[in-house]
């Protein structure tokens, strides 16, 4: 049996869960390992899983929210709840990122040995690889379920791989050298890149938000769609795309010269619609059929100001 929509996005809990056990094990594998060494650059690994978790936990209960059906309040659904997931996780690491930073600066200040610091790489090591296999099972789905949430979640679990291998190499290099503030330099070092990550998602997550315009490549797929329709005078305008979560909308108006029939204007909107959401799957479409010769049908495109072809203007 075919899933429903609502049911196919609730299966993307399980990739939320995933995420959810990897972060509970990660934090206890780097925990031990700070334990042991004394590294703060462990300890902003073992701080940033710590914010894995409760990304992920906002990240499940996003997904809930997402899959809900529409209803009379929300007609349209509720796939934007995603954007608040990734959006608080944005928001989660620029925090941690801080937190990291203030405690580097103290370690840089006032030095301190590490101890054990094989047996606590290796344990951090292990730690990583779990981080590894969860990430790229997660990205895969989200980028397959078409979920923000997912693949911010993904995003974060390999920045914090990235992160590990660097820590990892300040705590090998402080073992090589003796240069105790090696550690704390990488773990500011690692503050910097968390930041960076943090806020490419929550400026995705504004974007989605603000109804930003589908990627280049779905707009170029529309734009092939509508020119094989060119033809005995057929015109498009009124162009307006945007994405809520995982599902796309599309809106346009049909222009088909007056001499044609109801039947055959609508038989070209269903077949244009169909193509449409062919095209770009979980898609909302919207058309508007329209007079050539009546000069009412241009009287939107003058009120916003459009006079050309283009996303959103008259093709």
């Amino acid at each position: 049996m075919k899933r429903t929509d609502e049911t196919s996005r609730a299966f993307l809990r399980r990739f939320a869960a995933l995420s959810i056990a990897a972060a509970l094990v990660t934090i206890a594998l780097k925990a031990v390992a700070w334990l042991l060494t004394g590294s703060v650059g462990l300890l902003s690994d073992a701080l940033e899983s710590v914010v894995n978790l409760a990304c992920a936990l906002m990240t499940f209960w996003m997904l809930t929210v997402a899959a809900r059906p529409a209803d009379e309040e929300h007609a349209y659904g509720h796939s934007k709840a995603e954007y608040f997931s990734s959006g608080f996780e944005g928001m989660l690491i620029l925090v941690a990122a801080i937190g990291i930073g203030y405690v580097a600066i103290g370690r840089l200040l006032e030095p301190r040995d590490l101890h054990q610091i094989g047996l606590g790489l290796g344990v951090s090591v292990l730690a990583s690889l779990v981080n590894l296999a969860a990430a790229l099972v997660i990205l895969k789905g989200g980028r397959k379920h078409n979920s923000i949430a997912l693949e911010a979640d993904a995003q974060h679990l390999l920045t914090d791989v990235w992160t590990s291998a660097g820590v990892l190499v300040g705590v090998a290099a402080v073992a090589l050298t003796g240069w105790s503030q090696l550690d704390p330099i990488v773990a500011l070092l690692v503050a910097c890149n968390i930041l960076w990550t943090g806020s490419k998602i929550i400026h995705r997550s504004a974007s989605g938000l603000m109804d930003r315009a589908l990627p280049q490549q779905d707009l170029e797929a529309i734009a092939a769609i509508l020119e094989k329709h060119r033809n005995g005078g057929v015109r498009y305008h009124e162009l307006r795309t945007r994405q809520a979560g995982s599902r796309r909308f599309v809106s346009l108006h049909v222009l088909v010269p007056g001499s044609w029939t109801v039947h055959a204007g609508h038989g070209l909107l269903e077949h244009l619609e169909a193509e449409l959401r062919e095209a770009l799957p979980e898609s909302m479409v919207f058309t508007h059929l329209e007079s050539l010769e009546d000069s009412a049908s241009w009287h939107d495109a003058a009120v916003n100001g459009e006079s050309g072809g283009g996303e959103g203007q008259g093709c």
